[in-house]
Formats: C-alpha cells, sequence, structure tokens
C-alpha cells in the first residue's frame, strides 16, 4: 500500500525577504518572439512543446531579470531555454549519453562561429546560436565568467545521470554539493554583468562566492520543494533535497519540508549578513557591485515567484 501522504503542505519561504516581486517591462514583447524562435528548432515533439509552453520561460527570465535592457533579457531568453532543454533532453538518460551532449553544448559553446555537424543533436546549435548572440555585447568578464562556470553546471547534470543509473542515494552534504551545480544558477549570474565589467578579484572574491551559494541554495531549495510532489508522483525524486533530507535524516516529508524552510530562513540571514562583509574596490567598482549582488537577490525572488505563476 502506498504511504504517501495525500496532501503537501508547502511553507512560505521568501515572506520576508526585501527584495519584491518586479517583473522586466520588455517581457511581452520579447515573448512572442523568443517561443517562435524556439520552435523553429524542432527541438520537441508537439505534445512536449505544449508541456514546455506551459513552463514559460520567459516569464522566469523577465521575474529573475526585471532591470536587465531588452537585448540582454532577450538573450537571457535564449540561456533559459537552452538549459530547460538540455534538462529535457537529458532527463532518464544514462551518463554515457548524457556526457555526448554535454561535451556538444560545451563545444558549441566554445566555437559559436563554427557550423554544427548535421547529424548532431539540436542542442549544439541552440547553444551555438546563444552564445553567437550573446557575445555582440556582453561584457569580456561576464563572457569569461559564463565560460568558466558553465561547465560545471552541464558535467554535474551527467554525475546525476550516473546516481539515478545506479541508484545511489547521497548524504545531504554530498547532495548539496552536487545539486549547487545542477540547479545551473551560477552561470546564469554572468547575465547580470553583461554590462558591466566586474573583475575577477570581485567576482571570485570569498564574501562575494559565499553570497552567490546562498542565493543558489534559496533557489535550490524553493524548486526542489515546490517540485517534490510531482517527482515523487512519478517516482523520480531522486535528486531532491527533500526525499535527500528524508533519507539522510530519518524525517517524513512534514518534517523535511520543516527542515528544508529553517535551513532556509538561516541562509537567508547568512545572505543579508554577508551583505555588511562586502570589502570595497573604490566608489567605481562599489557601485557595479551593489548592482550585481541586488541582482542576484532579486533573481532568487523571481525564480521563487515564476514557481506558483508558471502552469509547468
Amino acid at each position: 500500500m502506498d504511504a504517501r501522504p495525500k496532501t503537501i503542505y508547502l511553507p512560505d519561504t521568501m515572506v520576508n525577504w526585501p527584495w519584491p516581486r518586479t517583473i522586466n517591462p520588455h517581457y511581452e514583447d520579447v515573448k512572442a518572439e523568443v517561443d517562435a524562435s524556439f520552435r523553429d528548432f524542432k527541438a520537441l515533439s508537439p505534445k512536449s512543446q505544449e508541456a514546455f509552453d506551459k513552463c514559460d520561460n520567459v516569464l522566469l527570465t523577465a521575474l529573475v531579470y526585471p532591470e536587465a535592457p531588452r537585448e540582454h533579457f532577450r538573450i537571457a531568453c535564449d540561456l533559459m531555454n537552452l538549459f530547460f532543454i538540455y534538462d529535457e533532453y537529458t532527463d532518464f538518460k544514462n551518463d554515457a549519453l548524457t556526457k555526448e551532449m554535454a561535451d556538444i553544448v560545451f563545444d558549441a559553446l566554445q566555437n559559436p562561429h563554427k557550423k554544427r555537424p548535421e547529424d548532431e543533436c539540436i542542442l549544439g546549435e541552440i547553444a551555438r546560436q546563444f552564445w553567437a548572440r550573446a557575445i555582440q555585447s556582453a561584457s569580456l568578464s561576464s563572457q569569461r565568467h559564463f565560460l568558466e562556470t558553465c561547465p560545471a553546471y552541464l558535467y554535474a547534470v551527467v554525475a546525476e545521470a550516473l546516481d539515478r543509473g545506479q541508484d545511489h542515494r547521497r548524504s545531504l552534504d554530498d547532495y548539496l554539493k552536487l545539486r549547487r551545480k545542477t540547479v545551473g544558477v551560477i552561470p546564469c549570474f554572468s547575465i547580470l554583468e553583461m554590462g558591466i565589467d566586474l573583475p575577477d578579484e570581485v567576482f571570485y572574491h570569498p564574501v562575494i562566492m559565499d553570497l552567490a551559494e546562498c542565493i543558489i541554495d534559496l533557489a535550490l531549495i524553493d524548486n526542489d520543494m515546490i517540485s517534490y510532489n510531482k517527482e515523487q508522483a512519478v517516482w523520480d525524486e531522486g535528486h531532491n533535497i527533500i526525499s535527500t533530507i528524508m533519507f539522510d535524516l530519518g524525517l517524513d516529508v512534514s518534517g523535511a519540508m520543516a527542515w528544508a524552510a529553517h535551513y532556509h530562513t538561516q541562509v537567508q540571514k547568512r545572505f543579508i549578513d554577508g551583505l555588511a562583509k562586502v570589502p570595497s574596490w573604490g566608489p567605481s567598482v562599489d557601485v557595479l557591485v551593489k548592482e550585481y549582488l541586488d541582482g542576484t537577490a532579486m533573481w532568487v525572488r523571481g525564480n521563487h515567484s515564476w514557481c506558483y505563476e508558471t502552469q509547468r
């Protein structure tokens, strides 16, 4: 007999987050353009395309990048579609096939002007077109940071596939180490710096990296909480913080949700307290750092809002 609960209560994790929901003013203007462009790839069956459309990735992009100018917003939409379709294609694939796809995407990002092979998986062309457009207007530092952080996401998904194939369950600490990569948030931060020149000593400074990790943890907790019911319904909850807490800490669903909500509150406090520890690099750089960090804070608010507004 199935002992799983009939009702799962979701804590309101973002009720005290100081950054309010905001939406990019270019949402309506860009949505039709992005959706039509993606359909031209014919990457999905009609049924899968219908489900993909319900996600409304352009809405997600508009919520997580509310201040982005139109061109950077358009690029961000392409990035979201790339990451979502990569996730779609690699779901339920074994690690060998997933690695092939990761290699294709990364090669396309490194060679945006190289024609993709005719018989190659469409992921290569989707990635190539995204990056060929991005490099036309993105700052050199943001380009470098994207190419440095994206592989960790791509190949973490391979590790997730290996876990799935071996029915391997991780401890909570090990899960978080992998999930911080598979959630794909760090490469998305590059959009926030496309219009500015954020030096490496800022981007990779320990305080800035810790603040980034806070945002990643908040996003993954929200995503995993909200998607847990859907995933457990199809017996695919292995890569989820709720099932991992249940497995590692011996809690039921309600207890795991409460534990995750408490951890979420602790991480919020760590982020807000951490803002006071950000060093000064001089007035001209400090204003860029504030813009970047405010952008990351808006990112997690937008992600949470989208989780409740999408039909996904």
